[in-house]
């Protein structure tokens, strides 16, 4: 892809993440912090282009008329629909926005079966009916204490293949990511004895610093400006040639959210939400150290994913 195709898709990335104008200060804040991270990868300048977005100089018409291509069209698309489910299924704004997307880029029914897709992973994520967020309660006391080396051995079987996911090319395996983690979240504070939702998962998230928005916007744009996202004919990034790409964050986020939700769960949830932050920071430098360690299983992993497999993957864990 061309420079101003790559700007023109990161800018309707950064359109998708603020249409419903509900995001929460903390997120657009983290947002930004990407934005900055990324700057000046590739020829785009990040920074420019989310202020651009903030003060409406940039719109649907504009950034359309910059994509050229069928394949650079199809990824700004799939990009779009995936930052609107990174947070939970479409609002109406969001599904209006997409409807837009597909229009302004001459988009065919296909497009829309992707965000089908994109929806059905964004709903496979814990919720329990009967039990609110804020009412969730340890089981009976006579539940027996979880097998902590065997939630040791899940955290760090998540953290693998959340981090083979991330050297897919293909923009879904990417937004699996984020309902994987979630899940993960789920079982170790079911283990303890809480029945949490969805809700209370998100919340716990947001909490120790991690935005769902905004993680996926990080993970897809170190993808699309380290090259790997767009190439065709399912060429799948093997090693780490790329640094830019393969950062391994997705491994040490997962690792660091889970051990932190051992911690606060086995805790009987009295951590505060700064000793939370806190915590989440120190073992998300610890993943990053181990995640070399682990590079041979995430790359092994990634050989063996079936990309066309992602919403059972994500059913299924």
């Amino acid at each position: 892809m061309t420079p101003s195709e790559t700007r023109a898709i990161v800018s309707l990335s950064l359109l998708a993440a603020f249409v419903d104008g509900e995001k929460h200060e903390r997120e657009r804040a983290e947002i930004k912090r990407i934005a900055e991270g990324l700057s000046q990868a590739d020829g785009v300048n990040l920074p420019t282009l989310y202020q651009d977005v903030l003060m409406k100089r940039v719109s649907l018409a504009s950034v359309a008329g910059e994509l050229k291509s069928t394949e650079s069209k199809q990824l700004a698309y799939e990009m779009a629909v995936c930052v609107c489910d990174a947070d939970g299924t479409q609002s109406d704004a969001e599904r209006m926005f997409l409807a837009d997307v597909r229009t302004s880029l001459g988009l065919d029914a296909s497009a829309a079966q992707f965000s089908q897709q994109a929806e059905d992973i964004a709903a496979a994520v814990p919720a329990a009916a009967t039990v609110t967020a804020t009412a969730a309660a340890p089981a009976a006391a006579a539940a027996p204490s979880p097998d902590s080396a065997e939630l040791d051995k899940s955290i760090l079987n998540a953290s693998i293949l959340n981090g083979a996911l991330e050297l897919l090319p293909e923009t879904l395996s990417t937004m699996a990511i984020i309902p994987l983690q979630m899940k993960l979240v789920y079982r170790i504070g079911k283990a303890y004895g809480y029945e949490l939702d969805s809700g209370h998962v998100k919340d716990f998230l947001a909490t120790v610093g991690v935005g769902l928005t905004s993680q996926y916007l990080e993970q897809a744009g170190r993808k699309l400006l380290g090259g790997l996202l767009g190439k065709m004919g399912g060429g799948l990034l093997r090693g780490l040639g790329n640094q830019a790409v393969s950062s391994g964050m997705s491994f040490a986020s997962t690792y660091a959210l889970g051990h932190v939700a051992k911690r606060y769960y086995a805790g009987g949830r009295t951590l505060s939400a700064q000793m939370l932050k806190e915590t989440f920071s120190g073992v998300v430098q610890e993943g990053k150290s181990l995640q070399t360690q682990y590079l041979p299983a995430i790359q092994e992993k990634a050989r063996t994913l079936d990309a066309g497999k992602v919403l059972s993957l994500v059913r299924g864990a």
